[in-house]
């Protein structure tokens, strides 16, 4: 079951076209990254504080099909995977709040799990462990 994130487009996040600016659909994906750790359990603070262990983005690559505009309201699918005992990706599925959505765009950012002091592969942690099982 993926993970379901809703958002309006708000008119800072939009370029001189009108249109949501190609980067910042990176924030909206990583905004619902964060939304679906908060709703199991993890600790935003403690996750992002730079503790033992960190889970820096190594990979994004965004797919554009659609245009979003300020006040579009959006739903952002997150199915998160595991790909190695301290590899995992999510994808990302943007689509529109309609009764029949349309896709707008898809991502896809790809974490590796380091130890902060020495900079190597570590194994991921217990809670993101828990939190892959639950949005798969």
């Amino acid at each position: 079951m993926s993970f379901i994130y809703q958002r309006m487009v708000r008119f800072h996040e939009t370029d001189a076209a009108g249109v949501v600016y190609f980067a910042n659909v990176l924030n909206l994906c990583h905004e619902a990254y964060e939304a679906s750790l908060a709703a199991s359990g993890v600790n935003l603070k403690t996750f992002f504080g730079g503790g033992a262990i960190v889970v820096p983005i190594v990979h994004a690559a965004i797919d554009f099909r659609r245009p979003m505009f300020c006040g579009d309201r959006l739903k952002i699918h997150l199915t998160p995977q595991s790909k190695d005992a301290n590899t995992f990706e999510i994808n990302y599925q943007i689509t529109d709040s309609s009764d029949k959505p349309h896709l707008l765009a898809s991502a896809l950012t790809r974490h590796v799990c380091i130890g902060t002091a020495e900079r190597n592969r570590h194994p991921l942690s217990p809670e993101i462990i828990q939190w892959l099982h639950q949005w798969r």
